[in-house]
C-alpha cells in the first residue's frame, strides 16, 4: 500500500532561522561537539574528521510531532471558474494525509488572512489573488496550495470588459492590457512562490488536473 505525507521542511533555507534546542536523535542538524567517550560511532561525523583530524559527534534537534491546520480560501474569486469545488477536493485529500500524523488536524475556511495564530504547519489552499501583505501575513510554517483556472493563466481574449468581483470594479482590457496582465501574474506567483519556499513548500495546480501526481511532483507531498 503506497502511503504518502505532508513535506514541511523548508526548501529553502530560513534567514535567521532557529533550530530547537533540545537535543536528540532523527531531527535536524543542530550542531558539531568534540567526540567524547561513549558517544554513539554512527553519530561520528567523519567528514569533520577528514578535514580536521579530530572526532566530533553530530547532534539533532530532537523529532517533534507534526501538526498540521488546513485553510481553505473562501474569496470571491475563489467561486470563478470551479477553483473552490476542485480546491474542497484536495483540501480532502491533503486532510486525509495530514490526519495520519496529526489525527486532531482539521480545515478552517474563510477569508484570506483569517485563518489566524496556531501551533504548526499551516497549509493553505487558495488562488491567491487578493491584493493582501502576503509577506506579512503567511506565518513560518507553510504548505501553500495555489490553485488557478487554466483561463486565469493563459487568458484567450484580445479585447473584453472585465469585472473585478472582490470589489465590483469593470475595466475595459485589449491584448496590451492581456499582456501586462500575464508579466503581472508571472511576477505575482513568482514572488508567492519564493515566500512559500523559504517557510516550507508550494505547489501551483491547475483546476482539473489530477492533484496528487502535482502535488508529489512539486514536493509538497513525498512517499513514505
Amino acid at each position: 500500500m503506497i502511503r504518502h505525507r505532508l513535506a514541511t521542511k523548508p526548501h529553502l533555507p530560513y534567514p535567521g532561522e532557529r533550530l530547537a534546542r533540545q537535543k536528540g536523535l532523527g531531527g535536524e542538524f543542530l550542531e558539531l561537539r568534540p567526540y567524547a567517550p561513549g558517544d554513539e560511532v554512527r553519530r561520528v561525523h567523519w567528514r569533520a574528521y577528514a578535514k580536521t583530524g579530530r572526532l566530533y559527534t553530530r547532534l539533532e534537534t530532537a523529532p517533534q510531532r507534526a501538526r498540521f491546520r488546513l485553510f481553505l480560501d473562501e474569496s470571491e474569486s475563489m467561486r470563478l471558474h470551479g477553483k473552490l469545488a476542485y480546491a474542497e477536493a484536495v483540501a480532502a485529500l491533503l486532510l486525509k494525509i495530514a490526519r495520519q500524523e496529526d489525527p486532531s488536524a482539521r480545515l478552517l475556511r474563510g477569508r484570506p488572512g483569517a485563518w489566524g495564530a496556531g501551533r504548526g504547519t499551516l497549509v493553505l489552499l487558495t488562488d491567491g489573488l487578493d491584493p493582501l501583505p502576503w509577506a506579512r501575513l503567511l506565518p513560518r510554517r507553510l504548505v501553500l496550495v495555489q490553485i488557478l483556472s487554466p483561463l486565469e493563466l493563459a487568458p484567450p481574449f484580445g479585447e473584453a470588459l472585465l469585472k473585478d468581483v472582490e470589489t465590483g470594479e469593470t475595466l475595459p482590457v485589449g491584448t496590451a492590457e492581456v499582456e501586462g496582465y500575464r508579466k503581472a501574474l508571472a511576477a505575482h506567483l513568482k514572488a508567492l512562490r519564493l515566500l512559500a519556499l523559504l517557510r516550507g513548500r508550494y505547489a501551483l495546480l491547475k483546476v482539473g488536473e489530477p492533484p496528487l501526481p502535482a502535488l508529489l511532483r512539486q514536493g509538497v507531498l513525498e512517499l513514505l
